[in-house]
């Protein structure tokens, strides 16, 4: 499978199976789909046996070249295919067999240390906090379980993850801090090595707390949306005054303590924003080098809702901003959008590419009272109840399911050149907008084909 496209002046060749890019010269983009198609008919790997058909079909009368310029770009071509770099053979759907019936084991855990917040988000999925449910704070007690039920089920792993995650965590901060300390004291006698993040909208953010996270986060999560008016529409206090203010100075403390590494600020464009390039541009003007913003995912009766109407905006905006993101890099002022950060040499594994974040297998979020979910969206769901800390996953069932979620038992990810990349997307979006998790969440996948062709341009573009 091959992708084509020309963005900021680029004429872009992606093979899909293979993960090569070839930045190419006009000839050789108009003949890479002829000499495909070609190929696929029966035609051998030969310059001139194609240059004949070409020939035998009007073809080479269509093009406005030269003969000898037409045989040349044809032998550039056949060379990139015998090196395995065009046209390449899909070697991955062989193996989702024994990728289905690979061992279980759990490496990360979304620990929802508080369903509860002291902020109003009018996006948020978790109903400022409560997740469909009641507003409670995790025991240390049921923390230390989650932490036991994590090392038991991680199989020879040795690297596990913990994400403290609300609500806002920081409400219940000393929980946060005893549990740190247990982790780490499961990691010699278990060997195991705990990597524990946070995410937080900054309002209790303090020195005290400053201090212990870059002491013992390896990553931390800052929500902030962009602009002040932007943020503070979206992400006011439950009265309605604005957070941005308080916020701000925080982050840009915490950031600079980090030494402007392991830590992203992140936030949601929605209905309200569609210009969210602009957003990236504040934060970056602010001094945050680590930048994530990201579409809302909302029903079509929210307001703020991302519609099919404002894709057209978005695809160009993405452009704008990766020539924006581009331009600062040459000018020595770098900024790292999560988003167009890929990895075109080395890349995630298989498994990874093939089926994603891991949900409801590799990666489970766990409620303030022990309960086990796929992931933090799935939270409240009582579909996808799986287990709890103390008995551990009862519905192997669900687990299953996610284990069989991947590019290959989806439908509309087959002849998508993303999915490699993407990993079929998000299983809750999925069901979300479909009511099964081996959907695609349209609106999403083709503003991630058109992130995945930005980022592919910018290495481009840093490689000449």
């Amino acid at each position: 499978m091959v992708h084509q496209y020309k963005n900021n002046g680029y004429n872009i060749v992606l093979d899909v199976n293979s993960g090569s890019v070839h930045v190419v010269d006009d000839i050789v983009y108009d003949l890479i789909e002829i000499a495909e198609k070609l190929l696929e008919g029966g035609c051998s790997a030969d310059g001139g046996e194609l240059m004949r058909q070409m020939a035998e079909y009007g073809m080479l009368s269509k093009l406005p070249y030269k003969e000898e310029e037409i045989r040349e770009a044809l032998e550039e071509i056949l060379e990139r295919k015998e090196a395995g770099m065009l046209y390449a053979p899909d070697i991955y759907e062989n193996y989702i067999g024994d990728f289905k019936k690979r061992e279980t084991v759990v490496k990360a855990l979304c620990l929802h240390i508080a369903h509860d917040c002291n902020l109003a988000c009018r996006y948020c999925f978790a109903q400022e906090g409560e997740y469909h449910g009641r507003r409670a704070l995790m025991s240390l007690e049921t923390g230390k379980k989650a932490l036991d039920f994590l090392v038991a089920n991680s199989g020879n792993r040795v690297n596990l993850e913990v994400d403290f995650f609300g609500g806002e965590p920081l409400m219940n901060w000393q929980v946060v801090k005893e549990l740190v300390a247990y982790g780490r004291s499961l990691e010699e006698p278990n060997h195991k090595k705990f990597r524990f993040t946070l995410t937080t909208n900054g309002v209790l953010l303090d020195d005290e707390v400053m201090e212990f996270v870059n002491k013992e986060m390896s990553n931390v999560v800052l929500s902030i949306d962009g602009r002040k008016e932007v943020h503070d529409r979206m992400r006011p206090h439950r009265g309605g005054q604005g957070s941005y203010e308080e916020i701000v100075p925080k982050f840009k403390k915490l950031a600079d303590s980090r030494e402007q590494t392991n830590y992203y600020v992140r936030g949601t464009f929605t209905h309200y924003n569609l210009d969210f390039a602009e957003d990236v541009a504040h934060l970056a003007d602010l001094g945050f080098e680590q930048i994530s913003v990201e579409p809302v995912v909302a029903g079509p009766k929210d307001d703020y809702a991302l519609r099919e109407e404002d894709m057209y905006k978005l695809l160009a905006e993405y452009d704008r901003l990766a020539v924006e993101l581009l331009e600062r890099r040459k000018a020595g002022r770098p900024v790292n959008f999560f988003h167009f950060m890929i990895d075109l040499e080395g890349g995630p594994c298989v498994a990874k590419r093939l089926s994603g974040c891991g949900s409801g297998t590799e990666y489970l979020a766990v409620t303030p009272w022990g309960d086990l979910y796929p992931c933090h969206q799935f939270v409240g769901n009582e579909d996808f109840l799986m287990g709890n800390v103390e008995e551990g996953v009862k519905r192997t069932d669900i687990r299953d399911e996610f284990k069989c979620c991947n590019v290959y038992a989806k439908e509309k990810c087959r002849d998508c050149f993303a999915k490699f990349y993407c990993s079929g997307g998000c299983a809750a979006n999925s069901y979300n907008f479909h009511g099964n998790i081996n959907d695609a969440y349209d609106l999403g996948c083709e503003l991630q084909r058109k992130r995945v062709e930005c980022a592919i341009m910018i290495k481009a573009a840093l490689a000449e």
